[in-house]
C-alpha cells in the first residue's frame, strides 16, 4: 500500500501560498474533547441538535451516514443540509441567515468570502487540532491572529484522463503543451472519442477555469489587487491572451450539447468513458467510483507552448462554528471528533477520499483514489487558487460572461471587458 507523505504536501502548500500570511495562533486545548469511539454501544440522547449547512454535493450521502455515527456515539443530532453543484451557496447561506436561522456549521471558501462572517466566526485557534493544521491551508482563515474555520480539505485539479480511452487512441506520452494537447485531441476524435467532457455551470468555467489565468500571473495577489482599483485590466493581458486559447480547445473539442450538460452531466459523461479528458479536480473520484473503475491520472493544464504546466491546489473550503447559533460548543465538539475519533478520520480519508488538511491524519493512494494520488504527485509545481480573493458577487458575473462565451454571443474582447466589469460593479458599490 503506497503511503505519500503529508508533510511534503504541507511544504510545497506553503510554497503556492506564499502570499498568504499570519499565525494560525494554535495553543493546544481544544474546547469540546476527543469523544472516544463507542463501538456499537449507543450514547444515550442529549436534547440537542446541530445543524451544518454545507456546500460539497459529492460528500453529502457519506456526510450523512457519518452524523448518523457521531449521533451514535455522542448523543448529539446531527443535520445536514447540502446545496452546490449548479446552486448559489453564498446566496443561499445569507438567505438562511436572513431568516432567522442560524446553522451551528457552514462553509466558507476564506479571504473575501469569510468577510461577511466576521462577527459570526468562533476563533478556533484554541482547538487542539489546530497546532496541526498545514500553514498554507490554514491561511485563508486566518485574521488578525485568529482561525476562524476548520479547513476542510486539500483539493487539486488540472485535466484527468482515462488511459485507456487514450490507448486506444495511440496516445503514448502526455501532452505538456498547448499544441501537444490539441494533438492529442484530435487523435481522439479520429478513433471516435470526444475528447473533453465540459460544462456550462458557471462556477466551473467562472472559478475554476479563470483562476488558470490569474495564477500564471508573475505575481497573482498584485495583479488581482491592482484590477480591483483599476490599475490592470484583463483586457491585454499577457497570460490571459493565451488562456483564452486553451478555454477555446476544450470548447473545440467537446461534446455536442455543452451549452445544457450541468455538473452531474458532465462527471457522468467522464465516468461512462464518453469523453477521454475533464477539467475537474479530485473531488470527482467518489462520483467516478459509483459508476465505474477506471484507469485514471491527471496531468497538468498547458495554456501555452512553453512547458510550465501545473495543476492547481488549495484549501477546498473551511468548516465555519457559527458563534450566534444556539451550540457553537457542540459544533466544536462534532468538529474535534471529525478529526481526532478513529470514525471520524476513516470517513475523511475513505469514505470523503480527501487529501487531508491536517498532519496528523494519514492517507493513502487506495484511500484518496487515483485522482488524489495523481494531485499528490504534481503538486511540487502546483499554482495556487486565487478566486476567493475576489468579493461574492464577481465570480458569478465571470461565470455569466463565461457561458456568453461558450455560447458564441460574445467574443474574446467583449469576454475581458466583462472579467474588468464584474469587479468594478462591485468594488465600486
Amino acid at each position: 500500500m503506497k503511503r505519500w507523505s503529508i508533510m511534503l504536501l504541507a511544504a510545497v502548500l506553503v510554497l503556492v501560498m506564499a502570499a498568504c500570511s499570519g499565525s494560525n495562533g494554535a495553543n493546544g486545548g481544544g474546547s469540546g474533547g476527543n469523544q472516544a469511539d463507542a463501538g456499537n454501544d449507543e450514547a444515550p440522547k442529549k436534547d440537542v441538535t446541530i445543524k451544518m449547512f454545507q456546500f460539497k454535493v459529492e460528500i453529502a450521502d457519506a456526510l450523512n451516514q457519518m452524523a448518523a455515527e457521531y449521533e451514535q456515539e455522542t448523543g448529539v443530532k446531527v443535520i445536514v443540509e447540502t446545496h452546490g453543484g449548479g446552486e448559489d451557496y453564498n446566496a443561499l447561506l445569507k438567505a438562511e441567515i436572513a431568516s432567522g436561522s442560524e446553522p451551528e456549521i457552514f462553509n466558507s471558501e476564506g479571504f473575501a468570502a469569510l468577510e461577511a462572517y466576521y462577527d459570526r466566526a468562533e476563533d478556533l485557534s484554541g482547538e487542539s487540532w489546530a497546532k496541526d493544521v498545514i500553514p498554507s491551508a490554514a491561511a485563508p482563515a486566518q485574521v488578525d491572529g485568529k482561525l476562524l474555520g476548520m479547513p476542510m480539505n486539500i483539493e487539486g485539479y488540472g485535466i484527468n484522463y482515462n488511459k485507456e480511452l487514450f490507448q486506444q487512441a495511440g496516445i503514448e506520452e502526455l501532452p505538456t503543451t498547448l499544441s501537444e494537447l490539441e494533438e492529442v485531441a484530435q487523435k481522439l476524435e479520429a478513433a471516435g472519442i470526444t475528447p473533453f467532457a465540459t460544462t456550462n455551470e458557471w462556477w466551473s468555467i467562472g472559478q475554476h477555469t479563470i483562476n488558470i489565468g490569474l495564477a500564471e500571473q508573475a505575481d497573482p495577489v498584485a495583479f488581482i489587487e491592482d484590477t480591483k482599483s483599476g490599475d490592470a485590466s484583463f483586457v491585454g493581458n499577457e497570460v490571459f491572451e493565451k488562456w483564452i486559447n486553451y478555454v477555446d480547445l476544450v470548447f473545440k473539442y467537446s461534446q455536442s450539447d455543452k451549452l445544457t450538460t450541468d455538473y452531474a452531466t458532465q462527471v457522468a459523461l467522464f465516468a461512462t468513458g464518453q469523453a477521454a479528458m475533464i477539467q475537474q479536480g479530485n473531488w470527482i473520484q467518489g462520483d467516478i467510483d459509483k459508476v465505474a473503475q477506471l484507469d485514471i491520472g491527471v496531468m497538468p493544464i498547458p495554456i501555452d507552448d512553453s512547458g510550465n504546466a501545473r495543476i492547481y491546489t488549495g484549501p477546498a473550503n473551511f468548516w465555519i462554528v457559527n458563534s450566534k447559533s444556539k451550540h457553537p460548543e457542540e459544533a466544536k465538539a462534532f468538529l474535534e471528533w471529525m478529526v481526532t475519533s478513529e470514525t471520524g478520520k476513516r470517513y475523511l480519508t475513505e469514505e470523503f477520499q480527501f487529501i487531508p488538511a491536517l498532519t496528523t491524519i494519514e492517507a493513502n493512494s487506495e484511500d484518496i483514489g487515483q485522482l488524489g494520488e495523481g494531485v499528490s504527485q504534481l503538486a511540487a509545481n502546483a499554482g495556487g487558487w486565487h478566486w476567493g480573493r475576489y468579493p461574492d458577487g464577481i465570480i458569478q458575473g465571470w461565470g455569466a460572461a463565461m457561458q456568453e462565451y461558450q455560447g458564441g454571443t460574445i467574443g474574446k474582447e467583449e469576454l475581458f471587458e466583462k472579467f474588468d466589469k464584474a469587479i468594478q460593479d462591485i468594488v465600486q458599490r
